[in-house]
């Protein structure tokens, strides 16, 4: 018999008030446990800010393409 039919079998002798007792323990350990591995951030390819954004790129007209090229708005910088 597995685990699970095991806690099963258990809870079913249990009054209610008590089943409700542990549904609320089983969720309590599900918000303390870490996420499936599959889920993890080190599954997910690192993704750059630039490829985040390059879809806005030029999305606003009248606006310089690159700050970075706009003199007016790099004046002064570093000083």
């Amino acid at each position: 018999m597995s685990i699970e039919q095991t806690v099963l079998e258990k809870l079913k002798t249990l009054p209610i008030e008590k089943q409700q007792e542990v549904l609320d323990f089983v969720e309590f350990l599900q918000s303390k446990t870490p996420a499936k591995e599959s889920d993890s951030q080190e599954d997910k390819p690192v993704v750059s800010a630039l490829t985040l954004a390059q879809k806005w790129v030029g999305c606003l007209e009248g606006g310089p393409p690159d700050l970075s090229t706009n003199k007016k708005y790099m004046e002064g910088y570093g000083k």
